[in-house]
């Protein structure tokens, strides 16, 4: 080979590198204020976004790329969750179940492990329609094998799950009561861990689809990036496990255990979009399964304040999902 062509082939090969993951959506109008966004659309085709801080922020826009507009907050003054945090709530996650929608949030400060899960429901998601219901039954402090934060609500066969945690012993699960409320009663399980370093995961989301329960999570440093960023490829990431049960065990592409330490990278940072994650999964009507997030561009700074919304369509067919 001619050194012009190994040179060639060396650019070719770092470009198809660089393209392997695609950069996000469009998105227009208020696209920051997007910590930990979570995704719906209403049935008169109205999409909601909601998001941490500001006691759950509102954003909607007629379609996911956007022109996305502020609108308020979910709980007027504080969380009826009696403890510290409850006027700043954290990492929203919504489902219309029936005709009433269920918003569930956490209580927490940052670092701490003295945390609850709560409850708001609303018929409509409009500001000033949502009924705060406080705790539903999961809660952590110092000691526990868990962070009580992070919620994320799914339909297992014909019963409720609730997925939670993030740090210490990284993700848990419980059983939920129908209308999910509350919590059964039953004993938490752990569904992913990381074993070494500090345990850098949370934000588990589970996608039920295709017979398979998919455990779409972050691993690695979330924030403060822009005063104190990792080695690079220890930064925010998302990954992905899989399950034919809801209750697990789940495994990553390779069969690894994901309470061991697997995961598949779906999304990491590449080119100028950096330490993507806090995500959910979406089966929008329009799009198909979508994959949101919040990231960093590079070029517009890595202070938490500059995250932005992020999406892109997720493609099943190889039956792990790859973003679009």
């Amino acid at each position: 080979m001619r050194i012009s062509q190994f040179i060639l082939s060396a650019v070719t090969f770092a470009a198809v590198g660089q393209c392997q993951y695609p950069n996000p959506g469009a998105c227009t109008g208020v696209c920051g204020n997007s910590h930990d966004p979570a995704i719906i659309r209403r049935d008169d085709g109205m999409y909601f976004r909601f998001s941490t801080n500001g006691k759950v922020a509102i954003h909607t826009a007629p379609a996911l790329t956007g022109p996305w507009v502020y609108k308020g907050s979910v709980v007027k003054d504080r969380s009826k969750i009696n403890q510290a945090g409850n006027t700043d709530l954290w990492a929203p996650d919504v489902t219309k179940i029936g005709d009433t929608y269920y918003l569930y949030y956490a209580v927490s400060q940052f670092g701490s492990q003295n945390s609850a899960l709560g409850l708001a429901t609303s018929k409509t998601m409009d500001v000033g329609s949502w009924q705060d219901r406080g705790a539903i039954g999961v809660s952590s402090k110092a000691g526990k094998d868990y962070n009580a934060i992070d919620a994320n609500l799914f339909r297992g066969g014909n019963k409720w799950y609730m997925n939670f945690g993030s740090f210490w012993g990284d993700i848990f699960q419980v059983g939920m009561q129908d209308p999910p409320v509350k919590t059964d009663g039953s004993a938490s399980r752990q569904i992913v861990f990381q074993p070494a370093g500090e345990h850098a995961i949370e934000g588990v989301f589970v996608f039920p689809f295709n017979n398979q329960y998919y455990a779409f999570f972050s691993a690695g440093k979330c924030c403060g990036l822009d005063k104190n960023r990792p080695p690079s490829g220890q930064e925010y990431r998302i990954l992905v496990c899989r399950s034919s049960s809801p209750t697990g065990p789940y495994v990553d592409k390779s069969g690894k255990s994901c309470v061991q330490g697997g995961g598949t990278v779906v999304y990491p940072s590449h080119g100028d979009i950096y330490a993507p994650g806090g995500q959910g999964v979406y089966n929008d009507p329009q799009q198909g399964p979508v994959l949101y997030y919040h990231y960093i561009n590079k070029k517009r700074g890595y202070a938490d304040g500059d995250k932005l919304f992020g999406w892109n369509k997720l493609d099943f067919s190889g039956g792990w999902p790859r973003a679009l």
